[in-house]
């Protein structure tokens, strides 16, 4: 049912600042922007996913909800959307597994610089019965514009999504049984706990069970994104250049990758760049 990973929304709070952020850390120029219905909107659309910054607008129920999830946070990761083929059968699925989807609605949006439009269908399922993650689900009925390079060593598009939990079996069994995402591995480590993929797409979902208690044994969280990039050290160079705090490239957990953190630059949120080796030639 699920195609791959459509958007990931994060909630901010200075639109302009974390669109200048973003187009930093990407290298990309934003795709889309809009405002309306008490929020404005910012889209970066990479090769195999969007991010969607969003930022409260006015006084409406909408901004002083978006206001009460920030607090003091200058951004937070507020939901996952999932790309569909088919939005009717996805409905009839999340019901039957239980996930209380709201109805099916119509959406239309028009890009403020072209005046251009995007339309789609959705549905979101309830989020008590989502271990506490926003989960949205949509068919798109036209491709959105991608992100047009803005500068050298740009990223490619997300490696995976990370999410924290302190169930694993009852994670495991909502995004492998009810949403259908295949489970690609399943690792424990004494040092960083449990460690499960869904492939998602060409990315992953990733969901981490750390050895750390007193956690809420109920809510996953959203916690950090992982980006994709050709080459690592170029793209570290042209981060620094800009004055943004990295880390050194290190090796990754998976045989043939290097990664890095991004510690600034990123509206708060937790930040990895991948860099995989190429497959080689059979």
């Amino acid at each position: 049912m699920i195609t791959g990973l459509d958007h990931i929304v994060v909630l901010v709070r200075d639109i302009g600042a974390a669109k200048a952020a973003y187009q930093t850390l990407l290298a990309r120029a934003p795709a889309w922007q809009n405002s309306g219905e008490g929020a404005y909107r910012v889209l970066f659309t990479l090769d195999n996913m969007t991010l969607e910054l969003m930022a409260p607008s006015g006084f409406t129920a909408t901004a002083d909800r978006m206001r009460a999830l920030l607090e003091e946070q200058e951004g937070v990761l507020a939901s996952l959307c999932f790309r569909v083929a088919d939005i009717g059968k996805m409905h009839r699925r999340l019901d039957r597994v239980a996930l209380k989807p709201d109805p099916v609605a119509e959406v239309e949006s028009s890009d403020d610089v072209s005046g251009a439009a995007l339309h789609w269908r959705r549905t979101r399922a309830a989020t008590e019965l989502t271990r506490g993650v926003r989960m949205f689900f949509l068919e798109l009925a036209e491709e959105r514009p991608k992100s047009v390079a803005s500068d050298v060593a740009p990223i490619d598009g997300l490696d995976h999504v990370v999410i924290t939990t302190e169930d694993s079996d009852r994670a495991a069994a909502l995004y492998g049984a009810r949403l259908g995402l295949d489970l690609a591995l399943d690792r424990s480590h004494h040092d960083w706990g449990q460690l499960m993929f869904f492939r998602c797409g060409d990315l992953i979902v990733e969901v981490v069970r750390r050895p750390v208690a007193g956690g809420d044994i109920r809510h996953d969280r959203l916690w950090g994104l992982s980006w994709r990039v050709a080459d690592i050290d170029a793209t570290r160079a042209r981060l620094i250049a800009a004055g943004l705090d990295v880390s050194e490239v290190r090796n990754g957990r998976k045989p043939g990758t290097k990664v890095m953190t991004v510690r600034s630059g990123t509206c708060g949120i937790q930040t990895v760049l991948l860099e995989r080796s190429p497959k080689p030639v059979e």
